[in-house]
């Protein structure tokens, strides 16, 4: 028996009897996620000024260099040698040149030029060559002796500077009347979207952000940005296949591998307290870092699922957890030691809604913040550029 009741298509061509079906979800694709400062978290104090700064220090250094390619006699025996900074040298050092065993004693120091004792303590004997290592394995002081001069080191100042980011609610009063679908208050939804932008945005001009090269705190004409950490890293920049890396460290070719990781990591270890516990990368990087360990893995006949992941990349000279952002540059990998990075909010300027005066038939606001990044003692991080990206 044909069916006879009323049909949704006899309702006509736009359907104006029947009631809308339109889902109260409102999907979001655009990319809003904040993996780095999720990461670091909230930092525990604010800025209290405009132009923040911190204080750094570090101890008197125990090594040098050889500044000499001439040794008299011969670079076995010679007693006179000449250093890059003599001022770190003191009477009664014990040095050891390079990686080898023998123990130098310096007898006297004049300006950059060191007199020694070779092959002190019967310790067997090296061969200096121009620009080797010296290490300053310690003083040894005479008994009864007067005290030496006072060295010391001089803290310094560090600087960024704050960042105002905000940005524009306008809702016409008609629209904050009108029922809409999927959204119960049209102002409210509108600060939530704009709050994720200026989330993603801050987590970009924390990696990425450069402070204006002439009057960085800002004026009437100069708008005041914070200094990222691509810009801020500057002793610990390693560029493959370009004289970037420790010598027989890195491997060859620009493509990130361990031997290239594990080599920036020691050299960060090497002549820095820090130790690394973060890798900040893109996409391309992390498939790389995944890599790793692609040759050792082993799945059970019966395993139903592939995994092909590294979230914490354990070495000698860090645990580090991988992080994926969408943010850093292709062909750089971050190598950060977390516990000395903060983002700090301008004292009372975290993000909040500053509603605007009323100029008509309308609900204006701003979503507003001001932030700037602490970036302690940079040459405890480390950044690897140059990368392949193929």
């Amino acid at each position: 028996m044909p069916f006879t009741g009323k049909s949704t298509f006899d309702a006509g061509a736009d359907l104006p009897e029947l009631v809308e079906d339109v889902s109260d979800i409102i999907g979001i694709v655009s990319p809003f996620e904040t993996p780095l400062l999720d990461h670091l978290g909230d930092a525990k104090r604010a800025a209290q000024s405009t132009i923040h700064e911190w204080l750094e220090d570090s101890l008197l250094p125990n090594t040098d260099t050889l500044n000499q390619s001439i040794f008299s006699p011969d670079p076995q025996s010679a007693t006179a040698l000449t250093v890059a900074n003599g001022d770190r040298f003191r009477v009664g050092d014990l040095v050891r040149p390079g990686e080898s065993s023998e123990i130098m004693l310096v007898t006297a120091v004049a300006g950059n030029s060191l007199t020694v004792t070779r092959t002190y303590g019967g310790t067997p004997t090296s061969t200096l060559t121009n620009g080797i290592k010296l290490v300053i394995v310690g003083n040894a002081a005479l008994e009864g002796d007067a005290a030496s001069a006072a060295r010391f080191t001089s803290r310094v100042r560090k600087r960024n500077y704050t960042q105002i980011l905000s940005s524009t609610v306008s809702v016409s009063g008609s629209m904050q009347a009108a029922r809409a679908h999927g959204v119960a208050d049209e102002v409210d939804f509108q600060k939530q979207e704009r709050l994720r932008e200026l989330l993603r945005d801050l987590e970009n001009c924390v990696i990425n952000g450069v402070a204006p090269a002439t009057n960085p705190q800002g004026s009437s004409t100069v708008r005041r940005s914070m200094q990222g950490i691509v810009r801020s890293i500057a002793t610990n920049v390693f560029v493959p296949d370009q004289g970037g890396m420790p010598p027989g460290g890195g491997g060859s070719g620009d493509e990130l591998n361990e031997e290239l990781l594990n080599a920036a990591m020691r050299r960060i270890w090497d002549q820095s307290s820090a130790r690394i516990d973060t890798i900040l990368v893109g996409g391309t990087q992390k498939r790389r870092i995944n890599g790793f360990a692609t040759g050792a893995r082993s799945f059970s006949p019966g395993a139903t699922t592939f995994r092909d992941l590294i979230s914490v990349y354990e070495s000698d000279f860090g645990v580090c957890r991988v992080v994926l952002s969408r943010w850093v540059p292709a062909g750089m990998a971050l190598l950060l030691d977390s516990s000395r990075i903060e983002v700090l909010p301008l004292r009372g300027r975290s993000f909040h809604y500053k509603p605007l005066a009323a100029t008509g038939d309308s609900i204006s606001g701003q979503v507003i913040g001001e932030y700037t990044l602490e970036f302690r003692n940079e040459a405890a991080h480390g950044l690897i550029k140059g990368l392949s990206v193929a």
